[in-house]
């Protein structure tokens, strides 16, 4: 499948499906762990690819260094995917996954965040950048 914007929208249209579906069935007010376990039986469920604690390579004047930096979901090698469980979502989350998408040159994140009353509302974030802006509408 070619990348195209509309793609990208409906692959994030259909990975925030998913955790809807996970807060239904489990609620707000667990660990993020637990939300990124049955993220991940959420997504095998719906034959979406993705890698699970993804290491984010950061390369320094062309040399990778070794940092522990990891996504919590990389969706389809194009989507960011970044849980919390949170009381809000702060600027510090927002850098992060701007940080994850330049360092891994992807045009799209998402921040859900599972401590809320619904995800479609109040519950999750999207991020485009540059990369997102040059794919075929």
């Amino acid at each position: 499948m070619k990348m195209t914007q509309k793609y990208l929208d409906e692959l994030t249209f259909n990975v925030i499906g998913a955790a809807i579906e996970v807060h239904k069935n489990m609620g707000s007010g667990l660990l993020e762990s637990v939300y990124q376990k049955c993220m991940i039986e959420e997504l095998t469920n719906r034959n979406i690819n993705f890698i699970s604690e993804f290491k984010v390579p950061v390369v320094y004047k062309g040399k990778e260094l070794n940092i522990e930096f990891r996504c919590d979901l990389f969706v389809e090698n194009c989507l960011i995917v970044e849980l919390k469980s949170v009381s809000e979502i702060k600027p510090i989350h927002d850098a992060q996954v701007l940080n994850y998408m330049n360092l891994l040159k992807v045009p799209k994140g998402i921040i859900i965040n599972f401590n809320c009353f619904n995800i479609f509302r109040e519950g999750q974030k999207t991020f485009v950048n540059e990369y997102f802006k040059k794919l075929e509408k």
